[in-house]
């Protein structure tokens, strides 16, 4: 079983993931859209294609829990994701003078991010699940996840600040100082973590298909996955437009836009923070509380955002900051359970259950993405563009609506956490 140290320097994985996608998903998509005058929806395809690629993550968890080594999916899929996001800032440099041939780049730069996020991601939660000690699972994925959005809003802010003045070779600089040193404290922070840890039962190593469908024909899994489904979309769909929003509508910087973005990851840290010391040290509320409470207050952060366009910029931050706030409430609670549900049903199935949500989670991030910027791109046609980017947000917020409610209704009958544990359910 993982000590609290090792889970620690898992965290820090996961801390290397959210440090490098946060730069495919925000900066290079406010450069496309603001600097090179790209429509929306270009970079939302091209994110949309790194989510759909990891529909892959349940052959991945599959892999990881029948292949006896855990840590090498980890470490490599660490180091495609860093080279395809190395590939996708090479790629936006190209575009400057040769449009078709950084298109080109910029594909497969995203579909080995998409490769490489999927791959290490999964075999990550896999081994927190398999390895660590039931009182500590939910504990496990608030530390570990905390870890990533602190990663998320120290690189956003910091990569800001050096991208002023702007500059595609400055661009590349950064991103790939970001990736070595990810694939760096990986594999120091993976070092010898998995001896110890038991192999797969000899019961799960059957195809690939039927091993999926045992897990699908589980009620609770299956009912954890629509439920992912549909509130990561309600999630996602601000992350191609906020910056653009900042940058079309506000007049912010590129620099500027990305320290938002740094602001509203931190705002998510905070969230997530407040509902770990109050569910695990206080013992405060449940699963389902903290799930509609963030989804709720999500929902009114969207509306205020939505209204700035007509107020001014003044609140923008804190508006932004508010929106990471509940957002993290959410996603912690979703987290907790999602950890103590991957350890349930048939045993050494917790790489499968995770790629299964994953892969759900990953299809919702996309189409919420790519629906967010293409709606942008439309209303922008009849619409001047805060009204068209307010138009969405208000949507995204009647979004959330439904998404509480449908917890509301789905994570009721999530037990509670043993002692000493955060607390999953009611």
């Amino acid at each position: 079983m993982l000590c609290w140290v090792s889970i620690v320097r898992l965290g820090l994985v996961q801390m290397c993931l959210g440090a490098i996608v946060v730069l495919m998903t925000s900066t290079l998509n406010r450069l496309m859209v603001v600097e090179l005058a790209l429509p929306a929806v270009l970079p939302g395809l091209l994110v949309g294609l790194h989510y759909g690629i990891q529909i892959t993550r349940p052959n991945w968890g599959y892999r990881s829990d029948t292949g006896g080594n855990r840590t090498v999916w980890i470490v490599g899929g660490m180091a495609v994701l860093g080279l395809g996001a190395l590939l996708a800032a090479f790629g936006v440099m190209v575009m400057e003078t040769a449009f078709a041939s950084g298109m080109v780049l910029s594909v497969l730069a995203y579909a080995l991010i998409g490769i490489g996020v999927g791959a290490s991601g999964t075999s990550l939660l896999a081994l927190l699940a398999a390895a660590t000690h039931p009182r500590r699972r939910a504990a496990a994925a608030t530390i570990t996840w905390l870890m990533m959005i602190f990663g998320i809003a120290v690189t956003a802010t910091v990569a800001g600040m050096f991208l002023d003045p702007y500059s595609a070779q400055r661009l590349v600089a950064v991103v790939a100082v970001v990736c070595l040193s990810a694939v760096v404290l990986t594999a120091l922070a993976t070092w010898r973590i998995a001896r110890g840890v038991a192999a797969a039962a000899p019961e799960v190593r059957k195809p690939f298909r039927m091993g999926l469908a045992e897990i699908w024909a589980e009620p609770e899994a299956r009912a954890f996955t629509l439920f992912i489904f549909l509130s990561m979309n309600a999630y996602f769909m601000q992350e191609l437009i906020l910056e653009p929003y900042a940058g079309l509508v506000f007049g912010l910087t590129p620099g500027q836009t990305t320290q938002l973005s740094g602001a509203q990851n931190g705002g998510v840290f905070l969230g997530m923070l407040a509902v770990g010391i109050a569910a695990t040290g206080l013992r405060l509320g449940t699963l389902r509380a903290w799930v509609v409470a963030g989804c709720a207050g999500s929902a009114a952060a969207l509306m205020l955002i939505a209204a700035l366009s007509e107020i001014g910029p003044a609140l923008l931050v804190p508006a932004v900051v508010a929106l990471g706030l509940f957002n993290g409430m959410f996603a912690v609670a979703a987290i907790g359970s999602m950890m103590a549900l991957a350890g349930q049903g048939r045993t050494g199935r917790e790489g499968t259950r995770m790629g299964l949500w994953g892969a759900s989670q990953a299809l919702a991030a996309g189409l919420g993405g790519l629906s967010g910027a293409a709606a942008v791109d439309l209303l922008r046609f009849v619409l001047p563009d805060g009204g068209a980017f307010a138009a969405v947000f208000v949507a995204e917020a009647m979004l959330f609506v439904v998404a509480g409610m449908l917890a509301y209704r789905v994570l009721g009958g999530v037990k509670q956490a043993p002692q000493g544990a955060l607390m999953p359910g009611e």
